[in-house]
């Protein structure tokens, strides 16, 4: 098993203190008709520009890879630099969407998590060896995420309390300033995605005995992207411990009658009672 770097928070407090060095985002100026002569291409990216310009980054701007399985609950496919995602409380979900991006080279931390376990995470394809641990970030953890977003492209935190609006928007602008993702378990403003987990059911145990092979899990997710929530079937994790999509069930073919049977013919209705 590979090595996993261990952090505490006393590491990560000393730069606590600075000021954040993102760009205060400009206001969207409003928007009239366009001046004769502009076609409505030009228009189009006028606007395009205006709202980059708001929230901070492009548009366009290529995502972090995610799994297959789960791209399709994720905008534009993947998890966008300078954005947050509201997380269920489910290990399994975090790891499925740390594995792709460590395996592609990016850093990823968690903070908040002392029990996440790293076989569970190898396990479900994290690459161990660009894993941060910071089990206890104690009571300014808020503070730790946002001095980690500076050198990790991709953060993980379970809040321990709640944080003040002033603190969030300046963690939201150094995410925009940094190109940094933020995976949080838990509600969260202006979250890019909300995901949650519903409907479990394991395999593999019979009527009494087997072993446990597989859990499927139904994954939804809403984003103001989109006009309505999606939904995807998972495993998490499969009969190999791995992450991958659930397999379409095939309903049972119902026996008909035949047509010489009298099943075949409606039967007369009579009054009870």
């Amino acid at each position: 098993m590979r090595a996993i770097v261990q952090l505490t928070a006393q590491y990560v407090h000393e730069t606590v203190g600075q000021t954040p060095t993102g760009t205060p985002p400009t206001a969207l100026g409003a928007v009239g008709t366009p001046p004769a002569g502009t076609s409505s291409s030009d228009t189009v990216a006028q606007l395009r520009a205006q709202v980059e310009r708001v929230q901070g980054r492009r548009l366009d701007a290529p995502v972090l890879p995610v799994h297959p399985a789960l791209a399709s609950l994720l905008p534009g496919g993947g998890l966008r630099p300078g954005s947050a995602y509201s997380l269920p409380r489910s290990t399994s979900v975090l790891l499925a969407l740390l594995a792709q991006p460590s395996q592609a080279g990016s850093w990823c931390a968690v903070l908040g998590m002392p029990r996440l376990g790293a076989e569970a995470a190898e396990g479900l394809g994290v690459d161990l060896s660009r894993l941060v641990l910071i089990p206890d970030p104690g009571a300014r953890w808020l503070a730790v995420t946002s001095t980690v977003a500076e050198v990790v492209p991709v953060v993980a935190v379970r809040p321990s309390g709640r944080a003040a609006d002033g603190e969030i928007a300046r963690l939201a602008a150094r995410l925009r300033d940094r190109g940094a993702v933020l995976l949080v378990q838990g509600p969260w403003p202006q979250a890019e995605a909300v995901i949650e987990v519903g409907e479990p059911a394991w395999e593999g145990v019979g009527r009494g005995h087997g072993y446990l092979a597989g859990r499927a899990v139904t994954l939804m997710s809403s984003s103001r992207r989109w006009p309505r929530s999606r939904r995807a079937r998972v495993m998490l994790p499969d009969a190999a411990g791995h992450v991958s999509a659930a397999p379409e069930r095939m309903r049972p073919v119902e026996t008909l009658p035949s047509a010489g049977s009298a099943d075949s013919f409606p039967q007369p209705i009579r009054a009870v009672g």
